[in-house]
């Protein structure tokens, strides 16, 4: 399957080399584009420096902004499916080809998550990740159990929709929107890596304040979303 990897980039300087380096290099049947959201390091220069596939927003628009410029770039080339892919090194291309796999037998979105088959720890962050698990099958009634992970494929329908639509982000609201709406949600277990440089942009404050907006778009905001 023709296979886009969209890398939404925000002040990643410290890690771009080493993510599109490891898939040009052990990865190249599968394309890929930076998305640099409007970095204010040197992501951009380094990305031109070394010929990257790589577009750039002008202003920061956040993960929602860079995720659909990624997707939009995937329907106007017709890719068969598109992942999501986080720019700091902590996703695993190996495990692409499982989650291809999926797509070929039907999925219509594949996440890779940390706990098919693993338990989850016990941390303030979990207990986030296990109330937004719940609500999702409140609504629902159906299960995701790593409803936060940041590594999901979309295939071709999907592409599309999310092309289309101006508020459905890469969140778990939108996987609770589209799991409504029919689309097949699958699982695999993966193995998310630390992050080796730089630092991550949801701090404690960020991270609370994440979990209170994903519940309350999950209960409430998402019936009045039409997502296409």
């Amino acid at each position: 399957m023709k296979t886009l990897i969209i890398i939404p980039a925000y002040n990643e300087a410290q890690n771009i080399e080493r993510v599109v380096d490891n898939l040009i290099g052990g990865y190249p049947q599968y394309d890929y584009l930076v998305v640099n959201d409007g970095s204010s390091d040197n992501t951009a220069e380094i990305c031109k420096k070394r010929g990257y596939r790589f577009v750039s927003h002008p202003v920061n628009l956040g993960l929602a902004g860079a995720f659909r410029t990624g997707m939009m770039y995937a329907r106007r080339h017709d890719y068969d499916c598109a992942i999501q892919f986080d720019g700091d090194g902590q996703h695993d291309p190996a495990y692409i080809e499982a989650m291809i796999m999926e797509i070929e037998a039907g999925a219509d979105i594949v996440i890779g998550s940390r706990f098919v088959t693993e338990k989850k720890p016990l941390t303030a962050r979990m207990i986030g990740n296990n109330l937004i698990e719940g609500c999702i099958i409140l609504t629902t009634g159906k299960k995701i159990k790593d409803p936060t992970s940041g590594m999901r494929m979309f295939n071709k329908k999907m592409i599309k929709e999310l092309a289309d639509a101006v508020d459905l982000g890469p969140e778990p609201d939108t996987m609770a929107l589209l799991y409504r709406k029919g689309a097949n949600i699958k699982e695999i277990q993966v193995k998310i890596n630390e992050r080796i440089a730089g630092e991550s942009y949801l701090t404690a404050a960020k991270s609370l304040n994440y979990m209170l907006r994903m519940i309350n778009s999950i209960l409430f905001l998402q019936w009045f979303r039409k997502g296409d």
